[in-house]
């Protein structure tokens, strides 16, 4: 469009001249068409200047576009891989949690087992006391005898008190140590959730 006007402006120039006499008008003429070349050179000169400081701008435009592109793409998978971790945790502590309830459990069934050997145990020592008392005023073979089946009863639920009051203890550190897991996976979960 530009090279068009500058056409029509150079013949508008050049036509009057043909019917003007020659000599000075035909100088004038000649400097003027010179004036007219070199202007539209310089703006030849300044447009494809233009052109190539914008087809640079693209260019780089293209590059950054490219490169937030894939920092988008990076960050969507980090976002991803931290939905994962976040679900997880959450299924472990799911599964930790369901471990502790089990625990707390067994650990009411030992306690009970517990009250009731406790139980168990203090008749047996009162029926060893009323046995003993029996053998005191009379020391007769089946008494005896009597004493010693209770007396061996009387080991035997000591030993099992004794067992059963290890395997809480085991129980007591187990379900320590799945609070300390349970509040480990809790802190993970809380900073997977924090904004990055």
């Amino acid at each position: 469009m530009l090279a068009l006007r500058l056409l029509c402006a150079l013949l508008t120039m050049v036509w009057p001249a043909a019917a003007a006499p020659a000599g000075s008008l035909e100088l004038a003429q000649h400097e003027e068409l010179t004036l007219l070349f070199h202007g539209a050179l310089q703006l030849g000169q300044a447009l494809n200047g233009v052109y190539r400081a914008t087809d640079a701008r693209l260019m780089e435009a293209r590059h950054n576009l490219g490169f937030y592109d894939k920092a988008l793409g990076l960050l969507g998978e980090e976002v991803s891989h931290g939905r994962d971790a976040a679900q997880e945790l959450r299924a472990s502590l799911l599964e930790i949690q369901m471990e502790e309830d089990a625990l707390k459990r067994q650990a009411e069934a030992t306690a009970q087992a517990l009250g009731e050997a406790a139980q168990g145990q203090q008749v047996l020592r009162e029926s060893m006391k009323q046995l003993e008392d029996r053998l005191r005023s009379v020391w007769l073979g089946r008494a005896h005898q009597e004493f010693e089946a209770l007396k061996a009863r009387a080991d035997k639920q000591s030993h099992i008190m004794w067992a059963l009051t290890g395997h809480v203890q085991r129980q007591r550190q187990e379900m320590v140590a799945q609070q300390h897991r349970l509040r480990q996976i809790q802190e993970r979960l809380h900073t997977a959730a924090l904004p990055a």
